[in-house]
């Protein structure tokens, strides 16, 4: 299951302008750490809308496939219609799967560096309550 998550963060957020992808910055390291740290809710929500990124292509580029057989191009225009789709739940777990990508995207290190900034530093954990 964490290589079909990987593979939706990677697709919503492809390497660009010489700036790492989402699949370059260690997404099942951290898929773990969000399995492990993350409320429940939150991680079926995201779970629930990478599936539904992995099955809607029939609806928006017409194909019986799931996303991971689309060629680039294809799987580029599922997310882009998915972006702009009519009905609000494609769009909506589109915006989820986008929003854990970016959360693994911005605290990796080459992508700060990239960015000009400096890594994030280990996590204290201070936040969390038993």
């Amino acid at each position: 299951m964490t290589a079909l998550f990987a593979f939706c963060l990677g697709a919503v957020l492809p390497p660009a302008d010489g700036l790492p992808g989402a699949k370059d910055c260690d997404p099942s390291g951290f898929l773990r750490r969000l399995k492990k740290e993350s409320p429940l809710v939150f991680r079926l929500s995201f779970y629930l809308s990478a599936w539904v990124l992995v099955i809607s292509p029939l609806i928006t580029v017409f194909l019986p496939l799931p996303a991971f057989l689309l060629p680039k191009s294809l799987l580029d225009a599922h997310v882009m219609r998915m972006s702009r789709s009519r009905l609000y739940g494609l769009r909506q777990a589109l915006l989820m799967v986008k929003t854990v990508a970016g959360m693994c995207w911005g605290a990796d290190p080459q992508v700060r560096r990239a960015l000009g900034l400096k890594p994030y530093g280990e996590d204290p954990g201070t936040w969390r309550t038993d």
